[in-house]
């Protein structure tokens, strides 16, 4: 018999502070509860009928919204389990910019099934082996579900249609006017090669008043602002962009003039000014008729920019100034001079005009309908959607949707399959995984089981939001019968219910993109692994020394 040695009580592995938690009960199935709330709370978001969230972010500003990488941006989570959630949604976004709702909503879930598994006492690495090989036999049946793809050569019409989906989960309602509103931005911008299309030569100026029926597409760039002159609307003009200030260049040391006499006083200025209208003009008879200025604009410089009958509009950002060089051909100069002919710019039309009760400055190529388009002009590289609405809220939501609705269009271009929505694909994939796992040999088998199951909590969320709890349920055992049938893989969830909750999303046109599916699966499953496949957290105590106590009130004041 073997002797067992008593272990020390006292002793220290780590420095003081550390937090040392190991072992199933404590760590992994604690950071299956911490994942399993981050997954409810951004569950309820989800699809046309989800609830929005009212967040206040550190810097006390107000969010409304039920689009999951916003909740998830300005939420602070802290706890290291839910973080690896939080990373492969943020990785979705980066990746296809759509869908980071069902990665966190589909590892939640999956990790829900394998607490269950856990407790019945299979090893986390059984189940680990079990939903890699579902991940795998789900992206590989997949492949076999698309149903169609965008037809090509594009039209308004079908990029509007397969925009659709994606915009009704953000803005259910207004997903016509605003699909319509990307679609007709993307074709405006659409490079010869669709491969290079760029989501951020799609811009969205957001202005209050009116309402979403007002808005509109704008050729070119919107500003929010007047231009600085009292030059207002040119027409087929060259452009310059400057950098630097338009200003009298200041000296860096400080120096001391001393003046004797009246003339001296007359001419001490003159020579400065001298200086600027040759400056200016020499930029005037290179025919320059607008000049965009990234800094300050001197009064003097707007003087003889005034005379030489010059309009000059002040960009402060850096990165709105390099889309507009971008949208009207130019260089960027850093210091003030008559710029080369390579230098410069051009746009057909300059113009103030007032939208809602804000005054705007529009720079914007002529479209084809237009009196005066000449064909020969390079076709504008940006398009602006100008979006009127009530709230500030609410039109940080519409661009919200505005944002995953172009980023829809770079996927399908990168690969145009689709697949049936509403939760359709989901349940046709469950199936085909419950199967493959009932051929499994070994105690993988119970994990890709649970995986099939997993994968119906998309039809299940959707049916919930927008049905309630008891009638989802209904509506999922309907699901199944009718997929259960010969070709039943398109039926979905119908969140309007208009005859039993059910419909076939292909018929509807409720089309997803294949590629978004596949990466949401693949990273859902990824992260799901990776919490399982931890058994011990180590941290170690925050930086920094006490905190100072709080005052109340200002310490000088007298009470």
């Amino acid at each position: 018999m073997s002797l067992k040695v008593p272990k020390a009580n006292n002793l220290q592995l780590f420095k003081e502070g550390y937090k040392h938690i190991q072992g199933l009960e404590d760590a992994v199935l604690r950071n299956i509860q911490a994942v399993s709330e981050l997954s409810d709370l951004v569950r309820t978001s989800f699809g046309p009928n989800g609830r929005n969230k009212l967040l206040i972010n550190h810097l006390g500003r107000l969010f409304v919204t039920s689009d999951a990488a916003t909740i998830i941006k300005e939420v602070e989570v802290v706890h290291p389990a839910a973080k690896l959630l939080v990373m492969a949604s943020q990785a979705q976004e980066a990746e296809m910019g759509d869908a980071t709702n069902t990665v966190i909503i589909f590892a939640g879930e999956l990790l829900k099934k394998s607490e269950h598994l856990l407790i019945m006492g299979l090893h986390p690495s059984e189940i680990i082996k079990g939903y890699e090989l579902a991940c795998t036999k789900a992206l590989a049946e997949l492949e076999n579900l698309s149903t169609s793809s965008l037809p090509l050569p594009f039209t308004h019409a079908s990029l509007a249609e397969a925009l659709k989906p994606a915009i009704a989960s953000k803005q259910y309602g207004f997903e016509d006017t605003l699909s319509a509103l990307v679609a007709e931005a993307a074709l405006a911008v659409m490079p010869n090669n669709p491969k290079n299309f760029n989501v951020d030569n799609i811009r969205v100026v957001k202005i209050m008043g009116g309402n979403l029926a007002g808005s509109r597409v704008v050729q070119g760039m919107v500003f929010g602002r007047e231009p600085e002159g009292i030059i207002k609307k040119v027409s087929k003009a060259k452009v310059a962009v400057f950098t630097s200030a338009l200003d009298i260049a200041q000296t860096e040391t400080k120096g001391t003039v001393l003046i004797k006499s009246a003339d001296e006083m007359l001419n001490f200025t003159r020579g400065e000014e001298k200086h600027m209208e040759k400056i200016f003009k020499e930029i005037a008879d290179a025919g320059v008729k607008v000049i965009i200025a990234g800094s300050s604009i001197g009064e003097l410089a707007l003087h003889y920019l005034d005379r030489f009958n010059i309009a000059v509009l002040k960009v402060l950002s850096k990165f709105d100034l390099r889309r507009v060089s971008r949208v009207v051909n130019a260089t960027p100069l850093a210091r003030i001079g008559a710029p080369t002919p390579d230098e410069v710019g051009y746009v057909d039309v300059f113009e103030t005009t007032e939208i809602g009760g804000d005054r705007v400055t529009v720079l914007r190529q002529l479209r084809p309908d237009e009196p005066g388009y000449d064909p020969r002009t390079e076709k504008t590289r940006t398009a602006t959607i100008v979006l009127r609405g009530a709230t500030a809220n609410h039109l940080d939501d519409l661009e919200r949707a505005v944002d995953d609705g172009a980023n829809v269009i770079k996927a399908l271009l990168k690969d145009p399959r689709l697949v049936p929505g509403a939760g359709a694909t989901e349940l046709a994939l469950g199936k085909r995984v419950d199967a493959y796992g009932s051929g499994l040999k070994g105690l993988s088998q119970h994990a890709v089981k649970r995986y099939a199951t997993a994968l119906e909590v998309v039809p299940r969320t959707l049916a919930d939001n927008a049905l309630g709890g008891a009638e989802g349920n209904e509506v999922l055992s309907r699901l199944w019968a009718k997929h259960e049938q010969k070709g039943g893989e398109s039926w979905g969830v119908d969140v309007e219910n208009e005859q039993d909750g059910t419909l076939i999303a292909t018929d509807y046109k409720i089309l997803d993109s294949l590629a978004a599916k596949s990466w949401a699966i693949k990273l859902g499953t990824e992260a799901a692994v990776s919490v399982l496949s931890v058994d011990s957290i180590i941290m170690s105590k925050p930086a920094g020394g006490p905190k100072v106590p709080q005052q109340a009130g200002n310490w000088d004041e007298d009470d």
